[in-house]
């Protein structure tokens, strides 16, 4: 085939490429980029979200946040909870899978109870354990003299991060565990079959074989759930409103009451913009360390 006849060819394609990116490509700008420009916008001002007047004010809003107690506070609350929540996600959810990879009968299943979770809304899952708390979980404690679990865990400031860990240890796990068995089933037999005959464990097999496979995997899953601690809401609203005392105030909470309970729509939008640059970095700084521990990398 002459080079005139290929030429052609190509330009069609990369016209056909183009057509279906630019569609993407403004989703993308309409719904991500400019709202962000436009809350950046907003952070340089002194805007209350109602009136008409304002002035820009550069980076005393940025300065004032990072003055403020109950930001310090909610950013502690954030951090504490989402490496719990990484931490916990990842172990349960490895040995769920590793177990429920093992099942030969059933095996569908036990993964469609599993997943039954990730189905509910996280408003309705977050009502229904409030009720657990604090009719159920009570009963149980009182019934087996443990003194801490006689009352509410979301009534004690020491308890209540861990009651709302729980819940979202309950329905958060639901998606990874699928990811996992996922990976787990596209590892090669024949490498396990290999290393048993080398006389490696069942430990050095998970090592050296189940989990450099299944490193893009955990590499989603920690950014997931590093997202989902430092942005957690809906839990916290349906179940203590931050409370008792703000022991439970995060971070997407104070920008709720920020902007639409105390008028400080600057400050909840400044806080809005740090906590994206915070999850962007988080983000890079994973994909980057577990990259270069890939299957077939160096």
């Amino acid at each position: 085939m002459s080079q005139e006849g290929v030429v052609p060819h190509k330009k069609k394609n990369s016209w056909g490429m183009i057509g279906f990116t630019l569609p993407i490509v403004f989703l993308y700008s309409f719904l991500f980029l400019i709202p962000i420009a436009i809350g950046f916008y907003y952070s340089l001002t002194n805007w209350n979200g109602l009136s008409s007047d304002y002035k820009i004010v550069g980076l005393s809003n940025y300065l004032k946040i990072f003055k403020d107690t109950r930001f310090l506070n909610a950013i502690k609350f954030n951090v504490v909870y989402m490496v719990l929540l990484v931490v916990f996600t990842l172990v349960i959810s490895m040995a769920v899978a590793l177990m429920i990879n093992r099942i030969k009968r059933f095996s569908t299943f036990f993964r469609s109870i599993y997943f039954i979770p990730a189905v509910l809304s996280l408003i309705t899952v977050g009502l229904i354990w409030n009720e657990l708390f604090f009719r159920v979980i009570p009963v149980i404690g009182q019934k087996l003299g443990i003194e801490w679990l006689s009352t509410s865990m979301l009534g004690n400031p020491k308890l209540a991060m861990v009651a709302i860990l729980i819940v979202s240890l309950w329905q958060g796990c639901a998606v990874p565990v699928m990811l996992l068995i996922a990976g787990l089933q596209s590892v090669p037999a024949e490498l396990y079959e290999a290393a048993t005959i080398d006389g490696a464990g069942a430990f050095q097999r998970f090592k050296n074989i189940t989990v450099p496979f299944l490193i893009p995997i955990i590499n989603m899953i920690i950014i997931m759930q590093t997202k989902e601690g430092l942005t957690i809401f809906d839990y916290i609203k349906a179940m203590t409103d931050g409370g008792p005392g703000r022991a439970t105030e995060a971070v997407g909470l104070l920008i709720y009451k920020y902007a639409l309970l105390e008028s400080k729509y600057s400050q909840s939008v400044t806080i809005s913009m740090v906590l994206t640059v915070v999850i962007g970095l988080i983000s890079f700084f994973t994909m980057r360390v577990t990259s270069s521990k890939q299957v077939g990398e160096e």
